[in-house]
């Protein structure tokens, strides 16, 4: 008999329920966590590290979302889960940046975290269940975790905060914020808004972590009521006497390396004095009794404390820039000159070369989730070469890393975009980091946004970003803004703010101790508030507006709307139509419609687009009883002649119809593919048009309209739309 094991805790009057016991028993821990009827499985397990060498902690995180769980299957050939998406990439991110720091010190095991979707109901968001889900499997396993953490989501609709919205009410929200805490600290936050305040960003995350608060106490007294006893045979004491003997050793020529300004020379320097600790290396484990797993943690601390020391009691920084001052910047926009909108933005020797390209819906991104299939017309991709850090590396698809920073970069540009009926193009923008010390995603974010603006993009409001660092030590603190490589990897926090000078965008933080309080936090914020109001201001220097004219390389694109029912007139059976529309307007343009009707006419021809524009008009297009139009005859029969007026409409100009006087036979007046103006006299019930060319003929003097009576009937058969009746047979 499986003996299920349950417990469950009230979040914002949703019920959260945590359960072990009945699924998955040989890994170290497993839980199922449900919201609503979403359920989400993790498991973590681990494997003792023989390596004494290493310094890190081998963490591996994966998520996945099974479509079953909505009820579907997923497209393609295969129909089966593979490659992780964008999505669960992300949201595989979004579980490890908070946990990492949560291990116990000295920890070093490959620890392996899986996650799954098994249901999914839209009302209850998967990927802060699946933050929740990963920390209680590790809170009840035997893996060292200092404490459980868990996450929420934070929406704002209608000014009020909600916390887990729907799926629903986050297409209304203002605000999407995901938060993850422990019981008495923020650890990690990551989402974007519609340039909210830095008061209103602080009122989400008290909210935010009052919630969290609730989630870790349930963890902690379930942990303590069922939970496995923690192994902590395989943890490394940290070398305390190896520390000593390096700081006393080379404790000053290390500093002098590490504040030298220029990162190449600093990285030389501090190389060099790695060299002579290397010497000395023997020496020093017979001495203090450690091996060279403990070399790395003990050189590795050193280089934090020296830096961190400095900072605080003397203000100074690895550059020598004070703590709020910004990196020099340097910006050429309009760099390419075949790209439809580019810009080279440094900063410090941090540099990217962006660019815009402009399109029409057949270059929309498609994506497929539990949610929705769809396609995004607006897009982000960044790439990190290798060479822009000097190094040899792998280069081809992008890495986790690389997806993560460049969907940051995207949702911070997301509320600056022109609505789709002002600007009907898909954009892409593509962020090539050539030069990377420190903050590249929020170069990103600068270089794309005047990218964007030199194409011709209609923005809202220019939107910038900075990277804000802190060393935090006891009491003392010091914010650092637009942080380097260096104070990134040595410091407390790594916090991405994007927007202007009035509102928030985007935002990223990853926080790797406890005790930041919430004025350590608005202290941050505003101080990236200046931070980026300075970028930003250097940005408007370069580009102050968007740029009236789009590149004569850029497509132009037209819309139409048209009435749903006549979609399928334009695409025909097959797509016959749409592909004889651009044949004939001569190639090089695209035609799409969306489900509303409306319909998008690219190219990079105007002459084109215009010919494609006349040919979907005229086969939309209503016959007007009246209206006088250019026809083209298409067959002459004995009664008459069958005129196109319109693109597949035709109607009969009847043989009375062609003259004023008599006409024995209509061949005599006109030939098939004569091309002459008729006048509409009627449309019947059943779509029948009937013409006349005589109607705009100079009546001949002293002509008498004959009675009504006397005039010929109508012709026994007409045509219209694109429907050829058969003629009746003659004998």
């Amino acid at each position: 008999m499986l003996e299920k094991k349950t417990c469950e805790v009230e979040v914002a009057g949703q019920k959260l329920t945590f359960e072990t016991g009945r699924v998955a028993r040989q890994a170290c821990g497993s839980v199922i966590a449900r919201l609503g009827d979403t359920m989400v499985f993790a498991s973590a397990c681990r494997k003792k590290n023989e390596d004494p060498e290493i310094d890190f902690l081998p963490l591996r995180v994966d998520y996945m979302e099974k479509f079953s769980s909505a009820g579907k299957t997923l497209g393609g050939f295969i129909k089966r889960e593979g490659r992780p998406t964008e999505r669960e990439t992300l949201v595989a991110r979004l579980i490890d940046r908070p946990i990492r720091p949560m291990f116990e010190d000295g920890f070093y095991d490959d620890v392996q975290l899986l996650t799954y979707v098994w249901s999914y109901d839209p009302n209850y968001k998967p990927d802060v269940l699946a933050i929740c889900a990963a920390s209680a499997a590790l809170t009840i396993s035997d893996i060292p975790l200092v404490k459980p953490l868990a996450a929420v989501r934070v929406g704002r609709v209608a000014g009020e905060l909600v916390i887990n919205p729907s799926s629903a009410a986050l297409l209304e929200s203002d605000l999407d914020l995901v938060i993850a805490g422990t019981e008495n600290a923020i650890l990690m936050i990551e989402g974007h808004s519609d340039y909210l305040s830095e008061e209103e960003m602080l009122e989400a995350l008290a909210k935010g972590q009052e919630e969290i608060a609730k989630i870790c106490r349930t963890l902690d007294a379930w942990r303590k009521e069922i939970g496995k006893e923690k192994n902590r045979a395989s943890l490394r004491p940290f070398p305390k006497n190896l520390y000593q003997e390096l700081e006393t050793t080379f404790g000053s020529a290390l500093q002098d390396a590490l504040f030298l300004e220029g990162k190449k020379e600093r990285a030389d320097a501090i190389s060099a004095v790695h060299a002579n600790m290397n010497l000395a290396r023997e020496e020093l484990y017979e001495k203090t009794g450690t091996h060279a797993g403990d070399f790395k943690r003990a050189f590795s601390e050193l280089k934090s404390n020296l830096m961190r020391s400095v900072i605080l009691d003397e203000g100074r920084r690895v550059d020598g820039r004070g703590r709020d001052e910004v990196r020099p910047i340097w910006i050429e926009d309009s760099f390419l000159p075949r790209t439809h909108g580019s810009c080279l933005f440094t900063r410090g020797e941090t540099q990217t070369v962006a660019t815009c390209t402009l399109g029409g819906e057949s270059m929309g991104q498609r994506f497929e989730t539990l949610d929705e299939d769809g396609t995004r017309h607006f897009y982000l991709q960044y790439s990190f070469p290798p060479f822009s850090v000097g190094e040899v590396g792998r280069a081809g698809p992008p890495g986790r890393r690389e997806v993560g920073h460049g969907k940051l970069a995207e949702r911070a540009l997301l509320a600056a975009l022109p609505s789709k009926e002002n600007f009907p193009y898909t954009i892409r923008v593509e962020s090539n980091i050539t030069e990377s010390n420190g903050s590249s995603s929020m170069a990103s974010v600068c270089g794309g946004c005047l990218a964007m603006m030199d194409a011709g993009v209609p923005i809202k409001r220019p939107v910038a970003g900075i990277a804000m660092g802190l060393i935090l030590q006891g009491d003392k603190f010091a914010i650092l803004s637009d942080i380097l490589g260096t104070e990134d990897a040595l410091g407390d926090m790594d916090f991405k703010v994007t927007g202007d000078a009035k509102g928030i965008t985007s935002f990223q933080m990853d926080i790797k101790v406890e005790g930041i309080t919430f004025d350590i936090m608005k202290k941050a914020l505003m101080q990236a508030k200046e931070g980026r109001t300075h970028i930003l201001n250097r940005m408007l220097e370069c580009l102050p507006s968007s740029r009236e004219e789009l590149s004569d390389h850029a497509p132009r694109i037209k819309t139409l709307q048209v009435k749903p029912e006549k979609i399928g007139t334009i695409i025909g059976p097959g797509g016959k139509q749409i592909r004889a529309i651009v044949e004939e307007a001569g190639g090089d343009v695209s035609v799409d419609i969306d489900d509303s009707g409306t319909v998008f006419i690219c190219g990079s021809d105007s002459a084109k687009v215009a010919k494609a524009i006349a040919t979907i008009e005229g086969l939309v297009a209503e016959v007007e009883i009246g209206k006088v139009y250019q026809g083209k005859v298409t067959s002459v029969v004995a009664f008459g002649a069958f005129v196109e007026v319109l693109p597949g409409k035709e109607g009969l100009c009847h043989v009375s119809e062609l003259e004023y006087k008599r006409v024995e036979s209509p061949s005599d007046v006109v030939k098939e593919g004569d091309i002459f103006d008729v006048k509409v006299l009627d449309v019947d019930s059943n779509g029948k048009v009937r013409l006349s060319r005589k109607a705009l003929l100079p009546k001949p003097e002293g002509y008498v309209e004959p009675e009504p009576s006397q005039r010929s009937p109508r012709g026994p058969s007409q045509r219209s739309g694109s429907s050829r009746p058969s003629r009746p047979r003659t004998n």
